[in-house]
């Protein structure tokens, strides 16, 4: 026999169509199975991805529920001002437009823009249509500008008022008939002066001339009169339940980003998030609020209570409308004063909404995290690929050889069989 043969009986590797068929072995699975064990290694990376993801979205969840509970405090504070001679914002213009479609624009540049500067600012120009007054409640934000129409009937009257000023806006901006910070008190022909202030009314029942008072003008007489007057509550209780609704959405809310199932052993989103524990941390602050000197002190006094289960909070409105009654400025002054609970929540929801603060620094921190994820998965895709080719490469050696082998041995047992 010539060796020749041999070399002349070997297959031809390139028509092997399918890995293992050459050698009869199974390296398409095996093949399967690595590539399967490989890729285990992208399974912890898109677990952080995942949970990434899940923290973001909860995030959101939970700043949603947040904006309500400073929407909610807001409203406490708006009732009035702190101070009359703290500035506010710098500049800009204020325009004031009648109900007979005329407007006028009172410029604040290099002005005084506190209650007092404006109040003389806008009674030194005629123009405006309107005259201002500073009362004082008593509480604890007790300043409100209050602004009269210089004539008498419904057409001098304010029909809006737009500031460029962003703290202007807040103070003044107005519309007639649409809610907001500013009491409407309609021009008309009924005239009544309180220490000396100049009102108009359009009829004998007096609304917003003092804040939460009503008054009935019951003669004419040019000597000081007797009026009959009532409280009005009904909107500082509605501020009240408002808060409490706010802070039991936002509790709730906490609640179930940060559960953990014993059950299951599971946790949620934000289960031992530190942005979760910092905004529980200090609701629990902000609830705990008091206000020295005052006679109520707590919120808790105003009629709140605590559910021992779910911490979730009810108020007891005839309790709140008593102390109205009896102690309007300490109750307004724990409510919606710039030490009360209204103050305490502006600055909780400021501190973790604004640009730069806990919300904005936790998601931004998450990105880049997610950013990282993506660099390492990808280079681990890649890294699982290229070993991948280079198992490929070799099974299919192995193979080529194995059929080679295979080959050979057919081969030489024909031979052999020749011979015998």
């Amino acid at each position: 026999m010539a060796l020749s043969a041999i070399s002349a009986g070997s297959p031809d590797v390139s028509t092997i169509s399918s890995l293992g068929v050459g050698s009869g072995l199974p390296l398409g699975t095996l093949l399967e199975q690595l590539e399967t064990g490989e890729d285990a290694a992208l399974q912890p990376i898109q677990n952080q991805e995942d949970s990434l993801n899940a923290a973001l979205s909860a995030y959101g969840k939970l700043q949603g529920a947040l904006g309500g509970l400073q929407t909610a405090a807001q409203t406490l504070a708006s009732a009035g001002q702190a101070s009359r001679t703290a500035s506010n914002g710098t500049g800009g213009t204020i325009t004031f437009t009648l109900a007979d479609g005329t407007s006028h624009v009172l410029d604040l540049t290099g002005k005084d823009t506190s209650l007092g500067g404006l109040a003389s600012a806008i009674n030194a120009d005629a123009s405006l249509g309107v005259s201002a007054t500073i009362i004082n409640d008593g509480s604890g934000t007790p300043y409100h500008l209050l602004l009269i129409a210089r004539q008498t009937g419904t057409q001098a009257a304010v029909a809006s008022i737009g500031s460029d000023n962003a703290s202007l806006q807040d103070i003044l901006g107005f519309t007639q008939g649409a809610g907001s910070s500013v009491t409407e008190n309609p021009a008309s022909n009924a005239l009544l002066h309180i220490d000396g202030i100049a009102i108009t009314s359009q009829s004998n029942t007096v609304d917003g001339a003092v804040t939460g008072v009503t008054l009935d003008l019951n003669a004419v007489d040019a000597s000081p009169a007797t009026l009959s007057l009532t409280h009005d509550d009904a909107q500082t209780i509605q501020a009240a339940q408002g808060l409490v609704t706010a802070y039991n959405s936002v509790l709730s809310t906490l609640q179930s980003l940060t559960a953990y199932d014993t059950t299951t052993q599971t946790g949620s989103p934000l289960t031992g998030d530190p942005l979760a524990l910092e905004v529980q941390e200090r609701l629990f602050e902000a609830l705990d609020t008091s206000v020295p000197g005052g006679a109520i002190g707590s919120l808790f006094n105003l009629g709140l209570s605590t559910d021992p289960a779910s911490g979730q909070l009810s108020l007891n409105a005839d309790t709140l409308s008593a102390l109205l009654a009896s102690d309007p400025a300490d109750v307004r002054s724990l409510l919606g004063g710039s030490t009360g609970i209204g103050g305490a929540f502006q600055t909780l929801t400021a501190d973790l909404l604004q640009s730069g603060g806990s919300f904005s620094s936790a998601t931004a921190g998450a990105n880049d995290m997610l950013n990282d994820l993506k660099a390492q998965y990808d280079q681990t895709s890649d890294r699982i690929a290229a070993q991948m080719d280079t198992y490929r490469q070799q099974f299919t050696a192995l193979d080529a050889a194995m059929a080679q082998m295979n080959s050979l041995s057919t081969y030489l047992t024909q031979q052999l069989s020749g011979l015998g």
